[in-house]
């Protein structure tokens, strides 16, 4: 149907725990939330990244044959001493008070996402947001949560890429999360409490496209426009049709809504 976006590839991020196959629709690695002892080990990060002027003595003038007749000479008054006055300190500028950091709101999260819509994958799969995904430090602990290796996410399913690229872009990622697997990234709210089943502007929506109610149904994700108030959700979404796009969703196909603490 419109919008499903493509398996992963099994021999790039499926791992096989157990003797099964397990896939996540918008993860590498296997659906485990620890790696087994048979899952491999990550593999090593991709690579990327004159002469000096002569000073002249005055001559003191020519004196006469005789000299005048000189007054005795005075005693020169013994002078005080005064101690050297410190030259007086500059007054320092009187530093601004650092104002805290704004806030983002919902509307900012929003603007954001809609201005990455039309952007599609190369002919390799490859995004941006699977680029700048492989260089966060929260890659590497993915990498060893499910196994692989950054190398896996240069073509890896990216809707949750997606989402946890804007909250990246609007300092955000407190509230937003950060991952690549759509199951983990809603467990990631939920344990937060900030999981619920309404739709509200610039939550994050996750997606079964069977109908399924439970997390670990969750096969995509992308953030909520509005409820246009008719059994639909406006949405933008990374990772479908293999590009960001806005689209309408029936809501018997959400599972759920995670709520970032937005300015109001």
């Amino acid at each position: 149907m419109s919008g499903k976006h493509r398996k992963p590839s099994p021999l790039k991020i499926a791992v096989r725990t157990g003797g099964t196959l397990a896939v996540g629709a918008a993860v590498i690695g296997t659906a485990a939330a620890t790696a087994s002892a048979s899952v491999p080990m990550p593999g090593k990060d991709a690579p990327r990244s004159g002469a000096l002027a002569a000073i002249a003595a005055a001559k003191p003038a020519a004196q006469p044959a005789v000299k005048a007749a000189q007054p005795p000479q005075q005693q020169p008054q013994q002078r005080v001493q005064q101690p050297a006055q410190k030259p007086a300190q500059q007054a320092k500028p009187a530093q601004k008070p650092q104002q805290a950091k704004k806030r983002p709101t919902a509307a900012d999260a929003i603007k954001i996402a809609e201005s990455q819509v039309g952007i599609r994958e190369n002919g390799a799969g490859e995004t941006k947001f699977q680029d700048w995904y492989k260089k966060t430090e929260r890659a590497k602990e993915t990498v060893r949560r499910d196994g692989g290796s950054l190398d896996g996410y240069t073509d890896a399913q990216w809707c949750a890429m997606f989402v946890s690229w804007v909250g990246d872009q609007l300092g955000f990622s407190d509230q937003m999360g950060i991952d690549a697997w759509t199951v983990a990234h809603a467990n990631w709210f939920k344990d937060r409490g900030r999981w619920g089943t309404e739709a509200r502007p610039g939550a994050v929506v996750f997606f079964s496209w069977q109908g399924g109610k439970s997390i670990d149904d969750i096969v995509h994700v992308g953030m909520v426009i509005k409820d246009n108030g008719d059994g639909t959700v406006k949405t933008v979404e990374g990772n479908t049709g293999n590009a960001v796009q806005i689209k309408t969703r029936n809501k018997s196909q959400i599972v759920g809504y995670g709520y970032p603490d937005y300015a109001k």
